[in-house]
């Protein structure tokens, strides 16, 4: 399936969240759900399920650490969270490198090359993250009094 036809199948909860609008996440997130029929076609062939079962890990990992790294208030720890599914991404680049035997050459460069974007998007938002400051949400007065009246 090509993104454009994948974009217009995610449900509009995904597409509402103020996640959607980074590119790293959604390229990451197609990439996941798309994986599925590569994992598929690896599990078919016996010697390659470790490859399979390493390769859907990772992929998925890249996509929740992404989402999880969003949702902090950004700063150093954003950025850690970055850097675990940079680590992740590189993982999966090998795993398909790894699978090029049951899913083709030609197949994983392609998949390989939106891996190294996503690699190349994390590096370049990393020392970004690393050097903003990072956001102190406060409670709001009327948290801060329901807990004062305990």
């Amino acid at each position: 399936m090509s993104y454009d036809e994948w974009e217009r199948s995610v449900p509009e909860t995904l597409k509402a969240d103020t996640l959607w609008a980074k590119r790293i996440y959604r390229m990451a997130l197609y990439l996941a759900d798309s994986a599925w029929d590569d994992v598929d076609r690896l599990n078919a062939n016996r010697r390659s399920w470790a490859v399979a079962n390493q390769l859907h890990r990772a992929l998925g990992s890249v996509v929740a650490n992404i989402a999880e790294g969003y949702s902090r208030g950004g700063g150093k720890d954003r950025a850690r969270i970055l850097e675990i599914a940079l680590g992740s991404a590189r993982e999966a680049r090998v795993w398909y490198y790894l699978g090029r035997r049951v899913l083709g050459d030609e197949y994983v460069l392609g998949r390989m090359a939106l891996i190294t974007e996503i690699i190349r998007l994390a590096l370049s938002m990393i020392p970004l993250e690393r050097q903003r400051v990072r956001i102190r949400r406060r409670p709001c007065p009327q948290v801060v009094a329901a807990r004062d009246e305990r």
